[in-house]
């Protein structure tokens, strides 16, 4: 069990190279964590066609809601695609599984890719940022703005932007006694290094090992340095 946060000088980080739904049901959470994650789309899976990743997406993100204490929350960082010719809305998928599990939407905002009025025809130009509780709570005293104009800086192609991250990781150490921040579907480590330079305990799992090794390595510099909406 990772120790409170002011027990420690240096956060803890702990990346676990694992299959992500798995590992949520061999390890139940420490009370004082919540979820930050951003769950793969049809590309990302495969051998799956867009049935099959539907099913496994609403199952995963049941399975993440089921796993975070009442205490916690657990937020989801989702782009739309377009997949055969498709629309898939990831954001609805993410609130029908609350809506399976019982679970409360806290918040739910639009955070821009690209600049307002920009047209794109393959992917979105914004991403869902979506905060669900296990338990009726209120959207707390600063919930932050609802759209966000800009998702900032990407440490790569498929990364939650660190601007997202630390408006999220704010919301979590302002609005909850979240002590740690677990991303069950890391990538390379940006919800980690982020949460880490905001003083929390962070675990991060993914099945591939080169994500893994290069999730244990990330380092984010101070994001207190770095203008966040309002």
């Amino acid at each position: 069990m990772l120790r409170p946060m002011d027990e420690v000088p240096t956060p803890i980080r702990r990346v676990i190279q694992a299959e992500a739904i798995a590992w949520l049901a061999e390890n139940p959470p420490d009370p004082g964590a919540s979820v930050i994650t951003s769950m793969p789309d049809v590309s990302e899976l495969g051998g799956h066609d867009l049935a099959a990743w539907r099913t496994w997406f609403l199952g995963a993100a049941r399975a993440v809601l089921a796993w975070v204490p009442d205490p916690g929350v657990a937020i989801f960082f989702q782009s739309d695609v377009r997949h055969g010719g498709a629309w898939v809305d990831k954001g609805y998928l993410v609130l029908r599984a609350a809506e399976d599990v019982g679970a409360h939407l806290v918040w739910h905002k639009i955070v821009c890719r690209h600049p307002p009025g920009t047209i794109s025809l393959g992917r979105p130009s914004y991403s869902h940022m979506i905060c669900l509780s296990r338990v009726p709570r209120s959207s707390g005293r600063r919930p932050g703005p609802d759209v966000l104009a800009d998702a900032g800086a990407m440490t790569w192609s498929r990364a939650m932007g660190l601007t997202a991250c630390r408006v999220a990781c704010r919301f979590l150490r302002e609005e909850t006694a979240t002590r740690v921040v677990v991303d069950p579907f890391c990538g390379r480590g940006t919800v980690l290094a982020v949460a880490n330079a905001m003083g929390f305990d962070a675990v991060g799992v993914d099945l591939s090992p080169k994500r893994c090794r290069a999730a244990r390595s990330l380092v984010i510099g101070d994001p207190e340095k770095v203008a966040l909406p309002a």
